[in-house]
């Protein structure tokens, strides 16, 4: 008998990790009469992290991220009786306002991704409210200020191990180099890529073009970390000769304004601009389009590309509106499964974590525990063997 599958079902049984996290969550049951509010990027992958909470007993409460939510995924999860506040869009309002449905919900636990919800439960806070998880850089700049507010457990999952190199050096190195093929269908070969930011992220996208015969360029406002990647065998210019040589820049650093409007005059004619980092203010999309040198603007619609063309002839192209490239665009896979699956299983086991009261108010943003850790990393390899 034949059916026709999706790739929500190729996703889910390629999660082995989470496959086998909810078999013992279907049992033990730590999330049992919780609800676990999420703001995290919907698609496919994320359905598999979602069916493991809910296979745990959650209930549970969904929005997006910006310009990364997925019209299937989101079918998928009402078709499942999961309530999900929102829509593919770019409109920050419209995005807010999802979030604010969520915390209004006054899920038990919290699994954000850029500390939107949190921020909000910081300005809102109501008792029942018991923690929760963070997954990204930005997020965790976002909330260590809001520390005495929030005065609640919440794991930051961006600052395990695993997390660096199996899904920020590997995989999302693996997968912006993808999307920038995707987007493009130009080469790699002999072009002068800019690489933004070398953290985790920055070293997996370096790597990755300079594998496809790119000739690197790195750019990190730490001196330590420039001089890393100067003994890793990348370039490391001055920022403006970085900017005038590129053919490619590619911001990953989890901060705004890295490439900005002022840069517009280094720029080099033909040049494609594109953001990994989780918020989509690295490059300053509206700057650059407001600019008085700016004379006409062509839309790729299909393809995510708009082209800005100048008064003294030049041109530029930015990809995905400077939303993060590898989940905007056509089709956008993200990174790959296997990273996720690893995680997105983090992710889980510190929720369930949270939720036994394992960890108190002094665990409020900060890295995953170690044991988690171990215990992830010994049953993928079990897996793996």
């Amino acid at each position: 008998m034949e059916k026709t599958a999706t790739r929500i079902d190729w996703i889910g049984s390629s999660c082995r990790l989470l496959r086998a996290t909810a078999m013992e969550f279907a049992e033990t049951r730590p999330f049992e009469g919780l609800s676990i509010g999420t703001g995290i990027h919907l698609e496919p992958k994320t359905v598999a992290l979602l069916m493991t909470l809910r296979a745990g007993g959650a209930n549970l409460i969904c929005t997006g991220n910006l310009n990364s939510t997925q019209p299937s995924t989101v079918e998928y999860l009402r078709s499942q009786g999961i309530k999900v506040f929102a829509t593919q869009t770019t409109d920050p309002v419209a995005h807010h306002d999802s979030l604010e449905a969520v915390v209004g919900e006054r899920p038990d636990l919290l699994l954000d991704n850029g500390g939107d919800l949190f921020a909000i439960a910081a300005k809102r806070p109501y008792s029942s409210l018991r923690g929760g998880t963070e997954e990204t850089t930005s997020g965790r700049t976002r909330l260590l200020p809001m520390r005495e507010q929030l005065n609640m457990p919440i794991l930051v999952i961006n600052d395990s191990p695993i997390k660096q190199f199996a899904e920020n050096r590997h995989a999302v190195g693996q997968s912006l180099f993808e999307s920038y093929m995707r987007f493009t269908n130009r080469s790699t070969n002999g072009k002068r890529v800019t690489v933004f930011g070398y953290g985790a992220c920055g070293k997996g996208t370096a790597a990755c073009f300079r594998n496809a015969f790119s000739t690197v360029s790195v750019v990190d406002l730490d001196s330590v970390t420039t001089l890393e990647a100067h003994l890793d065998g990348f370039v490391t210019p001055l920022r403006e000769d970085a900017i005038r040589s590129a053919d490619v820049l590619v911001t990953v650093t989890g901060f705004p304004n890295i490439i900005t409007a002022a840069d517009l005059p280094l720029i080099k004619d033909g040049a494609i601009l594109m953001n990994g980092g989780h918020f989509p203010l690295e490059i300053d999309v509206a700057a650059f389009r407001a600019h008085p040198d700016v004379v006409r603007i062509d839309r790729y619609e299909a393809d995510y590309i708009e082209t800005l063309h100048l008064k003294d002839g030049r041109s530029l192209h930015i990809l995905g509106e400077g939303h993060m490239a590898n989940l905007a665009g056509p089709r956008p896979l993200g990174n790959s499964v296997e990273s996720m699956d690893l995680g997105f299983a983090l992710q889980a086991r510190c929720l369930e974590r949270v939720a036994k009261g394992g960890v108190g108010p002094e665990a409020c943003v900060v890295p995953v525990p170690r044991d988690i850790d171990q215990m992830v990393a010994s049953a993928h390899l079990a897996l793996a063997r």
